[in-house]
């Protein structure tokens, strides 16, 4: 008995030690109160959870200001010209935030191509893979080893034996499931292959909280992609017998360095070598459209100072006069986003947000709906798309700005992943992802139609709010 009071009182002292730790962390307090709970009322389980995804990871630079330099400075800038660059005077402090905050400059004369499912999105990578001649990079979450992951695959590995290069950066994490014997084949036939943050024992812990959620795809430094979708047959088919609804923009023009940078920053980040040769930023063609939107990637990410995508979101919302159009697969805003969504909604700005009526994780959709019928009671409209699984990633504001991209909003994207969005500013794309948003909510069931999610019982209400605290930690 003497030894069993031991465990429990050297138990007690860790739990301890372990909130101790999490109130001197100085987060958020509602992530604070979130971990402290799970810790106190989880008994080990809590523990292990908390050493494993909530101890903060030191807040270092991902990239050396030297290096940043040569990546962008030294490479990038020297081979950039843009004539006659305007910047949009109404939105010319959410682009002055993203230049100062990290460097992420705007760029004109493109062409942008909108693509809405994996019927879309594979075929035009596959033929701009066919078509490479220097060059593929390719920033991924999740490279799947399915029919069209070898599918593709096998045109990387062609392209490999023509003598390009081809590099390919995927999530250690997003890829658990896929076995190594899948990248080590790409690797024997020329082709760099580096895992992001690879999960091991002893620093699990200090990293596998911490995920590039990042979808980028660069062609020769002429095409890039941007959006939400993976390399995975279930962008294309869906599963448990729904499709999946999903979005990429197709990029060439100037905007493409700036999606070059963003990969090349992150394999500098993996493999420790500095890429910054002409070819990866060759001339561009000056054959774009007249109304060519102007283009901003920016890339945020947990060692950063401050979570620029979430800045950019909180000021464009709080910037907006008529409408704010929003499609997420996830609706589990932080307080400043929420806060400002429903002050917009307060301030007589149209404020409309697209969420799918069945999520792949029933967790996290229990935890989103109070979070939604708050919303909906805020005088946000609220949509459940009811098609297929809504996976797409995207915000518009007022026909003059969008962006798409990795970011869901939730807290994991806004503060522990590594993501990447474009904003992009322009009358005509703007008006092309209304339209692509409208034709969505037609085909979804208005929140306050649906008596059971409106009015749920006591027990429902109960486990949508247990589910709501630990919202912080999803």
């Amino acid at each position: 008995m003497i030894w069993q009071s031991i465990v429990f009182i050297l138990y007690y002292v860790i739990v301890i030690a372990a909130v101790i730790h999490v109130v001197m962390d100085n987060r958020q307090p509602v992530k604070t109160m979130a971990w402290a709970m799970v810790i106190i009322f989880f008994p080990v389980v809590g523990i292990i959870a908390y050493v494993v995804l909530g101890v903060n990871t030191r807040r270092e630079r991902m990239v050396s200001q030297r290096s940043m330099d040569q990546l962008t400075k030294r490479s990038m800038l020297e081979f950039v010209e843009q004539h006659d660059l305007q910047l949009p005077e109404a939105y010319k402090p959410v682009i002055d935030l993203f230049v100062i905050q990290s460097f992420s400059l705007p760029f004109n004369n493109n062409k942008v191509d909108v693509l809405n499912d994996g019927y879309a999105f594979f075929p035009a990578l596959l033929r701009d893979i066919a078509s490479a001649r220097s060059h593929i990079h390719i920033d991924i979450y999740i490279f799947e080893e399915d029919a069209l992951g070898l599918l593709i695959a096998d045109a990387l590995i062609a392209k490999a034996r023509e003598g390009v290069e081809v590099r390919v950066v995927f999530d250690d994490v997003g890829c658990w499931g896929v076995k190594s014997r899948f990248f080590e084949r790409m690797r024997d036939e020329g082709i760099e292959v580096v895992p992001f943050l690879p999960v091991r024992f002893p620093t699990f812990a200090r990293k596998v909280n911490y995920r590039n959620h990042r979808k980028i795809f660069v062609v020769d430094g002429r095409v890039g992609y941007i959006g939400g979708m993976n390399i995975a047959l279930r962008y294309v088919k869906g599963r448990n017998g729904r499709g999946w609804r999903d979005t990429m923009l197709r990029i060439e023009g100037l905007a493409v360095y700036s999606l070059q940078r963003a990969f090349l920053i992150d394999w500098y980040f993996v493999d420790r070598t500095l890429l910054s040769d002409r070819k990866y930023y060759p001339p561009t063609s000056s054959n774009v459209p007249s109304a060519s939107p102007l283009l901003q990637t920016v890339t945020s990410a947990p060692l950063a100072v401050y979570p620029e995508i979430m800045q950019g979101y909180v000021r464009v919302i709080l910037s907006a006069k008529h409408y704010i159009y929003i499609e997420t697969p996830y609706f589990l805003p932080t307080d400043a986003v929420f806060f400002a969504l429903k002050t917009a909604a307060a301030s007589g700005v149209e404020v409309r947000v697209l969420v799918p009526r069945k999520t792949d994780g029933w967790f996290v959709e229990w935890g989103s709906r109070s979070y939604l019928r708050e919303a909906q009671e805020a005088g946000i409209v609220i949509s459940l798309y009811d098609e297929a699984f809504l996976h797409s990633k995207m915000l518009v504001c007022d026909d003059s700005i969008c962006t798409c991209g990795s970011t869901n909003i939730d807290f994991r994207s806004f503060e522990n992943n590594f993501e990447a969005n474009v904003f992009c500013y322009g009358e005509d794309l703007a008006v092309r992802m209304k339209q692509l948003f409208l034709h969505d909510a037609s085909s979804s069931v208005p929140l306050s139609s649906l008596r059971e999610r409106m009015q749920p019982g006591f027990f429902v209400r109960l486990g949508e709010s247990l589910t709501r605290l630990l919202s912080p930690l999803l």
